[in-house]
């Protein structure tokens, strides 16, 4: 680790993407916005894995989040000639790769020799997991209890969420680029803090300060005002919506903010619904680093679009580490139509007795059937209570989900023919045919922390 700053300026770390899929020029505003130190840039969902691990199979260079590519390329400047150094776990099941691109984007530009790009590896335990299982790490669902042997020879990806720790040191051996693969979302804010503050492994408190910052920029605007329900016809500009910032200091606190002249809002309520985002046990928010305590967090406002969180304790992490396990699962397929006024409800739950009836008559099975009428109760279910005859209109959504491909490539060609011989006012097929599509499951599991070893490499 390098030798730590322990004064008591600001580091401001500014989140550029909540997930591979997030607005492009969002990296860019950041940087050119106004003072940020840090932009982190978060693109790895739980199925997002398997996906790059297929691409992986189709091109030995791919499995990395593309995207990263292009807001390298619009954040280029300022990384060279401002200092902005960017921390990203776009490197997917294939990070040395995605390191290479960065590389060349360099070059591309005329900065070949600016650019010292860290290298995260040794989360992936795909190649090692035969021997795992060898050596009893059962790798059971966290969920089911099951051991992993019920599912191994349809495995499309595993990885271990690996920590803050190798982040800190490619920043310490002067990367101004590091790229992860599996790395917890949080630790890509944690990491520049505990670097640049020199937290301690054991400093609970600071670090579980730093994971809850990373909390609350993992998912981009959504705590500054994107996706937020308080008052939300009121919050202004989501047109420009300002993505968030932590301006931290070395005691652990720090305060969530945004450009001025951007859209969105920073309020409590704001970075409250951030917090209980994806919360299982408050008390207990595990990582790699540090176990922290969601209910000892405090927040003030303390100014416009700005607030101060606070007062946030920790303890030593588990000794286990979480993995992300992706298998192949059967197919899948689904297909809507969309029935109008007068009795929209009832039109749409005759044609699926008409549409099960026949899939019956066929001889077709799979391991579940899922009908939902959108416009009536597919979100709240029994909730919603009786749909109401004057529905202007309701959306039948059928899929199938089983093992026997063909099954369910006989079911998308089972819509169609309701336009003509089910109920009457169908309209909404205009799509074709539903797809078929491979289903991919999860399987989280548990792994014992000594037998990950994260690697660090930093290349120019």
């Amino acid at each position: 680790m390098t030798t730590p700053n322990t004064s008591d300026r600001v580091v401001r770390v500014a989140s550029g993407q909540g997930f591979w899929g997030d607005a492009l020029d969002a990296p860019r505003r950041q940087v050119e916005g106004g003072p940020v130190d840090y932009l982190m840039l978060d693109y790895l969902a739980e199925v997002t894995m398997s996906i790059l691990q297929k691409q992986k199979e189709r091109d030995p260079a791919m499995g990395y989040a593309r995207d990263f590519l292009g807001a390298i390329e619009s954040v280029l400047p300022a990384v060279t000639g401002r200092g902005v150094r960017v921390i990203a776990n776009a490197g997917g099941v294939n990070p040395e790769s995605c390191a290479r691109a960065v590389l060349d984007v360099a070059r591309r530009h005329g900065a070949a020799g600016a650019l010292r790009v860290g290298v995260i590896t040794g989360d992936d335990l795909l190649p090692r997991l035969d021997a795992l299982l060898r050596d009893g790490h059962e790798l059971r669902n966290m969920d089911t209890g099951e051991p992993l042997d019920a599912v191994r020879d349809r495995v499309l990806s595993a990885n271990a969420y690996i920590g803050s720790t190798p982040i800190v040191e490619a920043l310490g051996r002067g990367a101004n680029v590091v790229v992860t693969g599996r790395s917890t979302d949080t630790a890509l804010t944690m990491a520049p803090l505990r670097y640049e503050f020199g937290w301690g492994a054991e400093d609970w408190d600071r670090l579980a300060a730093g994971i809850v910052a990373g909390h609350i920029l993992e998912c981009g605007a959504q705590c500054s005002g994107g996706n937020c329900l308080y008052d939300w016809r009121d919050i202004p500009d989501l047109a420009e919506v300002g993505y968030p910032i932590a301006e931290a200091s070395a005691d652990g606190s720090f305060v969530i903010t945004k450009h001025p002249a951007t859209g969105g809002r920073v309020s409590f309520h704001s970075v409250a619904e951030q917090l209980v985002y994806e919360m299982g046990d408050p008390r207990s928010y595990i990582t790699p680093d540090v176990v922290a305590d969601f209910t000892s967090i405090r927040l003030d406002e303390v100014g416009p679009d700005r607030v101060r969180v606070y007062g946030i304790a920790g303890r030593p992490a588990t000794d286990k580490l979480k993995v992300s396990i992706a298998y192949r699962s059967g197919w899948k397929a689904v297909g809507t139509l969309v029935y109008a006024w007068p009795d929209a409800y009832e039109k749409a739950q005759v044609a699926d007795r008409v549409l099960r009836e026949r899939l019956d008559r066929l001889g077709l099975t799979f391991d579940e059937v899922l009908t939902e009428y959108v416009g009536a109760n597919a979100t709240h279910g029994p909730l919603a209570g009786a749909p109401s005859p004057e529905l202007a209109e309701v959306q039948l959504r059928v899929g199938v989900r089983g093992g026997d491909r063909a099954s369910v490539e006989r079911f998308t060609r089972e819509i169609a023919p309701l336009v003509l011989n089910g109920p009457p006012s169908v309209t909404g097929f205009a799509g074709g045919r539903p797809k078929v599509e491979e289903v991919v499951a999860y399987w989280p599991a548990l792994v014992d922390k000594r037998v990950v070893t994260p690697r660090v490499e930093v290349l120019s």
